[in-house]
């Protein structure tokens, strides 16, 4: 009897998590909007803010593609994913949204049609938004052109394929809840704060991530790896061996050359230039804040760097730099007067613990961007092989850091040849 007792406990038990788990799993519809929707041109301008310290144009927008219209490839390590469409157009977009059920996406990661988002979509951090932020950035999108744009078929490995899974995921993740601004803090701090850890989610590639591609929140903002990239720490700006001043963070956000410091490259290139678009004091509040986070770990020494043109001895790397960068990097260059780049040596990518962002920006160069001024370079991953990157990186590396060579040389470039291929 005791024995059947059991066997009966154990079984309501198993079909109460059998429906906890369906429960979990499942979101309800949400009922299509009554168009048409009229917004207030106020609302509509704090929406187009508001989206652009959000990048959505940058995941929402494939290259040579209508913008917001989605397609744009996110390669994750559990497979791909194409980004959606956000244009109102009623049947490839979110045309047919009502803002409960935009809100509901932006906070809890659900579609309108019930079915879950994946986190490559920002929820964790766009939760934290102001219900007034969601509201404007509605009214802004609700307010565009409509696109007819299908979405694309992901490409996802298994388990994560089966997309109600990520119920578990934001069982475990999903934790985030709006910030409340620190009475001792200035409104700017306040600010800045709001745009880095909400709109901006800084933390998304500026951030470790475990092995279900969840932050990890013991090295918030203390650095990452995106699309290749390292995506340096945040914490101790102020207090490196060669700090961040307000001023150069400010510029550098807007994507500006900047003295000491270079200028954005890579996947902080468009966010950079997304925060070109906004006011300058929103740069001024995110620099505030990021210059006032601590890093517990002590700051390197500064180390006596010369120039690289300086040096009299004419290795491999330093004849590719008088054939292949001189012209635009050596001390007479005329580029050097047009855009205040500075010396390479003083550069962030060459100060770095790591070869890989100067090898990334060797390779793949900066893009222009159509319309906007800043600085072009070309990309060299076909003109140049391993051994003459590995050469030129060696020589700039001893002009930047003497008698700190990098170690990661050659794995981190056969890495980066294999990701390209």
């Amino acid at each position: 009897m005791k024995a059947r007792q059991l066997w009966i406990g154990a079984a309501v038990l198993a079909a109460a998590g059998g429906i906890g788990a369906v429960l979990l799993m499942w979101r309800p519809a949400i009922a299509p909007a009554e168009p048409p929707q009229r917004f207030d041109s106020a609302q509509v301008a704090q929406g187009a803010r508001v989206a652009e310290a959000g990048d959505c144009a940058v995941c929402h927008t494939r290259p040579g593609g209508q913008h917001l219209a989605g397609g744009l490839a996110l390669v994750t390590p559990f497979g791909t994913l194409y980004s959606t469409n956000i244009t109102p157009d009623a049947e490839t977009g979110i045309g047919q949204w009502s803002l409960p059920a935009f809100e509901r996406a932006m906070r809890d990661g659900v579609s309108r049609d019930g079915h879950l988002l994946y986190p490559a979509f920002p929820y964790v951090h766009y939760r934290r938004l102001t219900e007034g932020d969601i509201s404007d950035v509605y009214a802004y999108l609700m307010s565009g052109p409509a696109v007819h744009s299908p979405a694309m078929p992901n490409q996802m490995k298994f388990p994560m394929n089966i997309r109600p899974l990520v119920a578990f995921w934001n069982l475990l993740f999903l934790h985030t809840d709006p910030l409340t601004p620190v009475a001792q803090q200035s409104a700017t701090w306040n600010r800045g704060r709001y745009l880095v850890e909400g709109p901006g989610h800084c933390a998304g590639c500026h951030s470790a991530l475990n092995l279900l591609g969840a932050e990890k929140t013991a090295q918030h903002l203390a650095g990452g790896l995106v699309d290749g990239w390292e995506a340096p720490s945040l914490l101790g700006m102020a207090n490196r061996a060669r700090p961040w001043s307000s001023e150069q963070l400010v510029r550098y956000l807007r994507a500006e050359v900047v003295e000491g410091h270079g200028t954005a490259a890579g996947p902080m290139r468009p966010v950079s230039l997304s925060l070109a678009n906004l006011p300058a004091s929103d740069a001024q509040a995110v620099a505030e804040y990021l210059l006032s986070l601590t890093d517990p770990a002590p700051p390197l020494p500064a180390s006596a760097a010369t120039r690289p043109t300086e040096v009299a001895e004419q290795t491999p790397g330093a004849l590719l730099f008088e054939g292949a960068c001189a012209g635009c990097h050596g001390p007479a260059a005329p580029m050097r007067e047009i855009d205040g780049r500075p010396a390479l040596d003083r550069t962030s990518a060459l100060q770095a613990a790591s070869a890989r962002n100067f090898l990334k920006t060797v390779l793949d160069g900066v893009p222009a961007t159509p319309g906007r001024p800043g600085p072009v370079m070309p990309p060299f991953v076909a003109s140049l092989d391993n051994d003459q990157l590995a050469a030129l990186a060696a020589f700039l590396r001893e002009q930047a850091k003497p008698g700190q060579p990098w170690t990661d040389l050659s794995s981190t470039l056969l890495e980066l040849r294999q990701e390209a291929q």
